[in-house]
């Protein structure tokens, strides 16, 4: 898709807390869910919504739909109206879970305004468990900062997890190993202060499931009762829509998926077990990072001298992550970690937007940090700011394992030195880098205390309405091309598959006008690609590094 949204790449990873959404509350009246549904569209606090031609309002819906008695919640919801002759509605999911729909309205609405002809009113919205406005909002476990931090001191959760190479190390497994009866009991005690938090309440009213209900009820509302949902999910988006498709696939309309995960791992894997799935192609994606940095060479990438490959850039990352590594071990209060480098890594790989500021700005702070530490010097103020990550300022959101857990398969038994255990296995076999992320919210599912009162768990091969269009990088760190390719599988000639030959997490992260005109097609037509086979390049015009485009990438990257 068209370029320019690195901020919604960050948004896919971390959730961005709100603040209020409509300026005044009388103009977006809530309304019980129901056909003859009205909404009051008011103007959006441009605190939060910046673009003026964006409405907002409130949407009533039950916290249980199979039991009244359970009560009501609202949805916060924003719209974007067409620019041209109105056909319909798109309902624009941007995943997390836990992002919020009201901000990544406010900065994609031009971007689906365009690839679907300006045809269809785009609306996007928090959903439970997100945000201030959506009842029930955030989900919070802490009352403070202060609390958050104390809680967790002394422990992982606050200076992640110290590992070099491919976790082979033994004091590096010993370390972490030693941590899993003080780390599982941490859990369970969170899952409980979670559960007696006044947010706690909903915890069971959270999840996919609803969400999808919720969407059909505002669908009817908007374009009358029974009208074909048209929808765009990315990332964790992705489960809203094979879910959606699957639990209504009578109602199914346009819908696109990008950066797809797997359903089927959701609906039979603890969400521990399958984060090595999830990392498949992190580390090729790593390697598109440092081939593009050699390329470029020092002009253009400061980790790069002049002739080096991208074995060369790669050694020089691992030192510095050995050096992190090494002055954590003899002073763990030094205020860069090799945990905080990777992290700054792994974030950076979503969006390659975002590649040459890694290299020529987080990398050199990085390294005088760590050179200062190796020299028990302080680190800068700035070097803190950017890098240093270890407690909280802001009291923490548990949306997104809160809406993760309400998803997962039930509780089974596993124990913190499973999961510990299955990080060091695929820190060897998925991905060297970043299986070793702490904390991590596909993490806390097999302690967290709740599931929500509807999850759905298949069949995903249903007959569809209307045939859908997937989407998927050949290089995604997150949902790496083969959960897309898994759910085209299923679906059937209900689906056909659409590559971006680039890197980054979901079609968003790169531009490309050949999968634009893609998208553009099927949603003002309903044409589909022929088969699964289509692979659209990503524009040439589009530079990662000074000088260096994906296809020069590409080209030097080799097979994988």
């Amino acid at each position: 898709m068209v370029a320019g949204l690195a901020v919604l790449a960050a948004l896919f990873a971390t959730h961005i807390a709100d603040a209020s959404v409509v300026r005044d509350k009388k103009l977006a009246a809530v309304t019980r869910t129901s056909n003859d549904s009205v909404l009051h569209w008011g103007p959006c606090d441009p605190s939060i919504v910046t673009d003026p031609s964006i409405s907002c309002s409130f949407f009533e819906v039950p916290l249980d739909y199979n039991d009244p008695k359970a009560g009501f919640g609202r949805i916060a919801i924003a719209k974007a109206n067409a620019t041209g002759d109105r056909v319909g509605t798109i309902f624009f999911n941007p995943g997390g879970p836990g992002v919020s729909g009201l901000q990544a309205l406010d900065q994609s609405s031009g971007l689906l305004l365009t690839v679907s002809g300006g045809r269809y009113d785009i609306v996007s919205w928090d959903p439970r468990g997100v945000g201030p406005l959506t009842v029930p909002g955030d989900i919070y476990c802490f009352d403070s900062s202060e609390e958050y931090n104390t809680f967790w001191n002394g422990t992982i959760e606050l200076t992640g997890i110290e590992m070099t190479g491919n976790f082979t190390d033994p004091d590096d497994i010993n370390a972490l190993l030693s941590q899993a009866p003080i780390m599982q009991k941490k859990y369970e005690d969170l899952g409980e202060r979670c559960l007696q938090h006044p947010t706690g309440k909903y915890l069971r009213y959270l999840g996919t499931a609803a969400t999808v209900r919720d969407m059909v009820a505002l669908a009817d509302a908007l374009d009358g009762p029974g009208a074909p949902v048209n929808y765009a999910g990315i990332s964790y988006g992705t489960v809203l829509g094979s879910w959606f498709v699957n639990m209504f696939p009578e109602r199914v309309g346009r819908v696109i998926v990008d950066g797809v995960l797997n359903p089927i791992f959701l609906a039979t894997e603890e969400t521990s077990f399958f984060v090595s799935n999830q990392l498949a192609d992190a580390d090729k994606v790593y390697q598109g990072f440092v081939t593009g940095c050699a390329l470029s060479g020092p002009s253009g990438c400061a980790i790069a001298t002049e002739g080096q490959s991208a074995a060369d850039v790669d050694a020089d990352i691992q030192t510095l992550l050995q050096e992190a590594h090494d002055a954590a071990r003899r002073n763990s209060s030094v205020p860069v970690t090799s945990a905080e480098v990777r992290e700054q890594l792994r974030e950076a790989m979503y969006s390659p937007d975002e590649w040459a500021a890694l290299a020529n700005t987080s990398y050199p702070e990085a390294v005088a940090a760590v050179t200062a530490e190796n020299h028990s010097q302080s680190g800068s103020g700035t070097m803190r700011r950017n890098l240093h990550k270890r407690q909280m300022n802001d009291t923490p959101s548990y949306t997104i394992p809160a809406i993760l857990c309400s998803d997962s398969v039930d509780r089974r038994g596993t124990t913190m030195l499973d999961i510990f255990e299955s990080i060091i296995s695929g820190s060897r076999t998925a991905s060297h880098l970043f299986s070793a992320t702490w904390p991590n919210p596909f993490q806390y599912c097999p302690f967290w205390p709740v599931r929500a009162v509807e999850r759905y768990q298949g069949p995903f091969n249903k007959t569809l309405a209307n045939k859908v269009l997937v989407i998927s990088n050949t290089y995604d760190p997150a949902t790496p091309l083969a959960g897309a390719r898994a759910l085209v599988d299923l679906l059937g000639d209900n689906a056909r598959l659409a590559v971006q030959n680039g890197f980054g997490h979901t079609s968003m992260s790169s531009p490309s006008q050949c999968l634009n005109k893609i998208i553009l097609a099927y949603l003002t037509n309903g044409t589909l690609p022929a088969d699964n086979d289509t692979v659209c390049q990503v524009d040439t015009d589009y530079e990662i590094f000074n000088g260096v485009n994906t296809e020069a990438i590409l080209a030097a990257f080799g097979p994988q």
